[in-house]
């Protein structure tokens, strides 16, 4: 009877402890969100600078997503030059509205970049398609299921596009734009 009470006894330890270095490893690590993933343009575009669009902030700071870094929405306030872009690119009424659902700037700039260079390209169907974020009335997409990447995006919406060359180009584009506003990319 007293090895099976310190068995289980054990295995409780065991699992809380194991929770608790669970949670400490994810909680301060101070490694930005993406760090480690590839070289994929998608994921890899200066989180640093281009903040979270989904996030009102944590930790008691409305400013940031969480990870002290501003958001998508502080970044176009203090720098309109971009947002200016963005507008122009997709044609919405704000850039803020524009990026909506975007995990970052440089996903939301990439995308405008995208639609404007593709041939029949709608920003609002590929922000759908790799945000979930619903089209405003009266636009009509293909569906599409989940969220995906830019590159995936592209190859649901318009597959006589090269996917590949598209991306690529349209995060160049993106990055050259953030650069050229002043933010690092």
């Amino acid at each position: 009877m007293k090895k099976l009470t310190f068995a289980a006894l054990s295995l409780a330890v065991l699992l809380y402890a194991g929770n608790v270095f669970a949670q400490h490893e994810h909680s301060g690590s101070g490694r930005a969100m993406g760090q480690g993933m590839g070289s994929d343009m998608d994921h890899s575009m200066a989180h640093r600078s281009m903040g979270s669009s989904n996030s009102s902030g944590t930790h008691g700071n409305p400013n940031t997503n969480g990870t002290g870094q501003p958001t998508v929405n502080d970044i176009l306030q203090k720098n309109p030059a971009i947002g200016d872009k963005i507008t122009t690119l997709t044609g919405a009424a704000t850039a803020s509205d524009a990026c909506t659902g975007f995990r970052n700037l440089g996903q939301c700039v990439a995308a405008a970049h995208v639609a404007k260079n593709l041939d029949g390209g709608n920003f609002y169907c590929l922000r759908q398609a790799m945000t979930g974020t619903a089209v405003p009335t009266g636009t009509t997409c293909p569906a599409t299921t989940g969220t995906m990447s830019l590159g995936k995006a592209i190859r649901s919406l318009y597959p006589q596009a090269d996917a590949s060359a598209e991306s690529k180009k349209g995060n160049a584009e993106a990055k050259q734009d953030l650069k050229g506003s002043g933010l690092k990319s």
